[in-house]
C-alpha cells in the first residue's frame, strides 16, 4: 500500500513538474517575441543613430537626423510590436491567408484573389517615383531587421506552426489594398447588384422610392437636401393585386434582415480659429469607425527628424501610423492637423461583358473583339493541396458575377488600378497650411476619403483625398452597363480643378460622417455607393452650432455624444401605437418606454426596446417587397447602408393602402404586430422586458483573431475586457460589438500638448507586453488620453552597423 502511494505521489509530482515545465517553456517563448524596449542595436541600413523612446502607453517617439532613418526605425518598431497583424493585412489583400491558417480562410482568399491585388501591388510599386520606392525600401529593411532581432518569432507563428515570411517593398501597397477592400465593400460592389435585382422585379418608381435619401436627416456641406419621397400610387404598384409570395419568404426576410448594418466609416469635424479660445488655432476632431480587434489597427507614434522647411529646422509630427506603411495616417505637425472619413462615393462599376456567340473567350469592345485573359491563381493551403482558381480578366477588370439576365459582369474598380497606390500621404507631414494640404489631397494614392484639415493660423478646409476619381460617360453608374459602345465607360481621371473643395466656411465649422457632402454636378462626379443616412452628421453639425467656443475637450464631448436624437420620433410612434391597448405585455412595453432618457446608455431599457421596435417595423414594412424580389433572386438582401429609413417612415406617416402588406388590415395593425414581436421576443428572456438593457447587446467584443483557436480561459487572456458600451450607429458615439471608434483624435495644431488621442487597445500584440491593453479603459470611459507622449520609461538606441 505504501509503495502504491509512493508511486502515485511520484506520478503527481511528475505531472506537476511537466505542467510547470510547459508553462515555463510557453512563457519563455512568449516573452522571447516581445519587442526590445531598452539598450542598443547595431543595424545595417541606417545612416545615423535613431532613438526610440516609449512612455507608459507605449507611444513610440522616434528621433533621427532624416526621414529615411526614422522610416527605417518605424519599420523596426512595427515589426517588433505588430508583425503578425501586418502579415494578416498583406495576406488578406493578396488572398494568401490559407497558406498561414489553413482551409478556414479559403473562401475569403478566393474572393480576394479574383482581384489579383498582389499583381496590382507589384505594378504599383514599379510605377512609383524613385523617392517613394526608396522610402518603401527603407521601411522594408527596418521591418525585416526588427523581425530578425526578436529572440523568438512572433508568438502567433508558434501557435500556427508556421514561419513568418520577410517583408517586401510591395507589401506596403498590399496593406493599402487591404484598406481599399475594407472601405469599398470588399471589392464586390454588392449594393449595385442588389439594386439591379430590385429593378428587375419592381417598377423603377417603386425602387427609387424604396431607396430614397431622407431629407429629414441629411446634413450636406454644400447643396440642398433631397426632396421628400412620395409613395407610388396604386396604378404604379399595389401589393394587393400581386401574386402573394410564399409566406415563409416574408417570414425569412423579417427574421434575417436588420435595419442597420455596421458599415466602415468615421466622424471628422473642425472649427476655425475664431471659435477656439484662447489659442486662435483651428481644431480638428477625428474618430475612424472600423472593425475593432486586438491589437487596434493603429499605432501611436511621434516622428522627429531634421527638416529645413519645419519651424526651428526640426519636423515634429504626432498621431497614428498604420503598421505595414511608413506614413502618419492621422496626425498633427504643429502647422496642420488632418483626418479622414470614408466618402462612400461610387468607386466601382459593373460592366456587361458581351461574349462572342461563336467563341466565348472573345468579348465585345468598342473597336471590335478582344480576348479574355485567363490567370491560373494558385492558392496555397496549409496542410492540404493547393487550390487553383481561374480568373477571367477583361480590359475593365475581372469577371466576378452575372447580371440579372445571366450576362457576365466585370468589375471596374479603382482598388485594382495600380494608379491608385502611392506614398504621397507622407508629404502631409511637411504641409504648412490648409491650402497646401488640400492641394496635396488630390495626389494621394489611397481609398477616396473625406479629408478635413485645420491649421495653426485658424483656417479649416475639406476636399476628397485620392488621385482616382473616375470620369464617366454614356451610362448610369448605378446599373450594370455595356461599355462596348463607343464613348461609354470610364474616360479618365478627374483633374484637381474638378474636385469639390471648401476653405474657411462662413460659420467656421465643417463636419463629415460618411453622409452625402455635396449636391449637383459635384455629387454626379463623386457618385453614391450608399451614403450614411445622415443622422450622425446632423447631430454633429447641431452640436457644433450649440456653442461658440471650443477646446479639444469640447470636441471629444461631441465624439462621445450618445443622445438618441434619431430614435426620439420612434419612441413617440411606439407610445402612440400602444395608446388604449388592452394587453398586459404591450402595456408593460408602453410603461417601460414612456419615460424617454434620450441616450444609448448601457443601463438603458427604454433605448433597447425602442431600437428593437424600429427594427421590427422596418422588417415588417419591407418584407413583402423583399419577398417579391426573393422569388426571382433568392440571395437578395436589402442594399445598405441607410437606404430604407425614408421610405419606411413615409409609409408609416402617409399609410398608403397599396403598399401595406395584405396580411394586415391597416397600418396600425402592422405597428402593433411589431410591438408584439418586441414584447414576445425580449419578454421571454430571463427577467422579462425590464431586464433588457442596451448594454446587454452593445458590448465591446474586441478580440484577438486567434483567441477562438485557444481554450476559453486563454482566449479571454488575449481579448480586451468585454465592457458594456454606450452609443449606437445613428449618433456620434458609434459603438457595436467589435465595431466603433478605432481612435478618437482632437488637436489644435501648434498646441499638441493639449491634444487628445484615445484608442481601444494597446500598442503591442504580445500579451506579456506592458502596452498590450494600455489606454483601453480610457477609451471605454471616454477619459481624455493625452496625444503627446508622457515621460520616457524605455529608450532604445539604433546605431548604424558601421559605427
Amino acid at each position: 500500500m505504501k509503495t502504491r502511494f509512493r508511486w502515485l505521489r511520484a506520478c503527481l509530482l511528475l505531472i506537476v513538474l511537466i505542467v510547470i515545465g510547459c508553462l515555463a517553456a510557453g512563457w519563455w517563448l512568449l516573452a522571447g517575441s516581445r519587442a526590445q524596449l531598452d539598450g542598443k542595436q547595431s543595424l545595417a541600413g541606417l545612416g545615423h543613430p535613431v532613438t526610440i523612446s516609449r512612455d507608459t502607453l507605449g507611444t513610440a517617439t522616434i528621433t533621427g537626423q532624416s526621414r529615411d532613418d526614422v522610416t527605417f526605425a518605424l519599420g523596426y518598431v512595427h515589426a517588433q510590436e505588430r508583425f503578425f497583424p501586418m502579415d494578416l493585412m498583406r495576406r488578406a489583400a493578396a488572398g494568401e491567408l490559407s497558406e498561414l491558417v489553413g482551409p478556414a480562410a479559403l473562401k475569403t482568399d478566393i474572393n480576394h484573389r479574383r482581384q489579383r491585388l498582389r499583381a496590382v501591388a507589384e505594378a504599383a510599386y514599379a510605377a512609383l517615383p524613385p523617392d517613394q520606392k526608396h522610402m518603401l525600401d527603407m521601411y522594408r529593411d527596418g521591418v525585416n531587421a526588427g523581425l530578425t532581432h526578436l529572440r523568438e518569432k512572433p508568438w502567433e507563428y508558434l501557435l500556427l506552426r508556421t514561419q513568418p515570411q520577410p517583408w517586401r517593398s510591395e507589401d506596403t501597397m498590399l496593406v493599402i489594398g487591404a484598406m481599399y477592400l475594407d472601405l469599398n465593400g470588399d471589392g464586390r460592389n454588392e449594393r449595385e447588384l442588389q439594386i439591379a435585382q430590385m429593378h428587375a422585379v419592381l417598377p423603377d418608381a417603386m425602387v427609387n422610392f424604396l431607396l430614397s435619401p431622407d431629407p429629414n436627416w441629411e446634413a450636406p456641406l454644400k447643396g440642398i437636401v433631397s426632396p421628400s419621397p412620395a409613395p407610388p400610387s396604386t396604378d404604379i404598384y399595389d401589393l394587393h393585386h400581386l401574386a402573394a409570395p410564399a409566406s415563409n419568404a416574408k417570414v425569412a426576410f423579417a427574421l434575417a434582415s436588420p435595419a442597420d448594418v455596421a458599415y466602415p466609416g468615421s466622424n471628422s469635424f473642425a472649427v476655425a480659429g475664431n471659435l477656439a479660445h484662447p489659442t486662435g488655432a483651428a481644431i480638428l476632431a477625428n474618430d475612424m469607425h472600423l472593425g475593432l480587434r486586438v491589437p487596434d489597427i493603429w499605432f501611436r507614434a511621434r516622428l522627429r527628424y531634421t527638416d529645413p522647411t519645419a519651424p526651428n529646422g526640426q519636423r515634429d509630427a504626432v498621431g497614428v501610423t498604420l503598421p505595414g506603411t511608413p506614413a502618419l495616417v492621422v496626425g498633427s505637425n504643429g502647422q496642420i492637423a488632418w483626418g479622414f472619413t470614408n466618402s462612400y462615393g461610387d468607386w466601382s462599376d459593373w460592366v456587361r461583358v458581351v461574349r462572342d456567340p461563336h467563341d466565348p473567350n472573345h468579348y465585345k469592345v468598342p473597336e471590335g473583339w478582344a480576348t479574355i485573359e485567363k490567370h491560373d491563381e494558385v492558392i496555397n493551403i496549409k496542410g492540404t493541396p493547393p487550390y487553383h482558381l481561374e480568373v477571367d480578366d477583361t480590359r475593365w477588370g475581372p469577371i466576378l458575377d452575372k447580371d440579372t439576365d445571366g450576362t457576365s459582369l466585370a468589375l471596374s474598380w479603382i482598388g485594382n488600378q495600380p494608379h491608385g497606390y502611392n506614398l504621397a500621404m507622407m508629404q502631409l507631414e511637411h504641409a504648412t497650411n490648409v491650402s497646401a494640404a488640400l492641394d496635396l489631397a488630390t495626389t494621394l494614392g489611397m481609398p477616396p476619403q473625406n479629408f478635413l484639415v485645420a491649421d495653426s493660423a485658424g483656417h479649416i478646409g475639406w476636399t476628397i483625398a485620392t488621385n482616382s476619381i473616375p470620369l464617366r460617360s454614356g451610362f448610369d453608374p448605378q446599373s450594370p452597363a455595356d461599355w462596348s459602345q463607343p464613348n461609354t465607360g470610364w474616360t479618365g481621371w478627374a483633374p484637381p480643378s474638378q474636385y469639390p473643395r471648401i476653405e474657411n466656411p462662413a460659420d467656421g465649422r465643417l463636419w463629415t460622417a460618411n453622409n452625402r457632402t455635396v449636391g449637383g454636378d459635384e455629387l454626379t462626379l463623386l457618385g453614391n455607393s450608399g451614403h450614411d443616412l445622415g443622422a450622425r452628421a446632423q447631430q454633429i453639425r447641431d452640436d457644433l452650432h450649440a456653442r461658440a467656443d471650443f477646446g479639444p475637450g469640447n470636441m471629444l464631448d461631441i465624439q462621445l455624444d450618445d443622445h438618441a436624437v434619431f430614435l426620439t420620433r420612434w419612441q413617440q410612434l411606439l407610445q402612440q401605437t400602444l395608446t388604449n391597448v388592452d394587453d398586459p405585455a404591450l402595456n408593460n412595453l408602453r410603461q417601460l418606454t414612456a419615460s424617454w432618457r434620450n441616450e444609448a446608455a448601457p443601463d438603458s431599457v427604454d433605448y433597447r426596446l425602442v431600437h428593437t421596435f424600429r427594427e421590427e417595423v422596418h422588417k415588417l414594412v419591407l418584407a413583402p417587397f423583399a419577398a417579391q424580389i426573393q422569388q426571382h433572386f433568392p440571395d437578395f438582401e436589402w442594399p445598405g447602408p441607410g437606404n430604407q429609413e425614408a421610405a419606411v417612415w413615409a409609409m408609416i406617416q402617409q399609410q398608403p393602402a397599396n403598399l401595406l402588406d395584405p396580411a394586415y388590415h391597416d397600418w396600425r395593425a402592422l405597428l402593433l404586430q411589431a410591438a408584439r414581436n418586441v414584447a414576445d421576443t425580449l419578454g421571454k428572456q430571463p427577467g422579462g422586458l425590464a431586464a433588457r438593457t442596451w448594454g446587454e447587446v452593445n458590448h465591446a467584443g474586441i478580440n484577438h483573431p486567434l483567441a477562438r483557436a485557444l481554450p476559453a480561459f486563454l482566449g479571454r487572456f488575449l481579448n480586451m475586457p468585454d465592457d458594456e458600451l454606450p452609443g449606437d450607429h445613428n449618433m456620434p458615439r458609434v459603438a457595436a460589438p467589435a465595431f466603433g471608434a478605432s481612435e478618437r483624435f482632437d488637436v489644435a495644431p501648434g498646441h499638441e500638448d493639449q491634444g487628445i488621442l484615445e484608442m481601444p487597445g494597446g500598442q503591442s500584440d504580445n500579451p506579456l507586453s506592458p502596452f498590450y491593453g494600455a489606454g483601453h479603459e480610457d477609451w471605454v470611459k471616454g477619459r481624455p488620453t493625452p496625444l503627446m507622449p508622457g515621460s520616457d520609461r524605455h529608450t532604445l538606441l539604433l546605431e548604424p552597423a558601421s559605427s
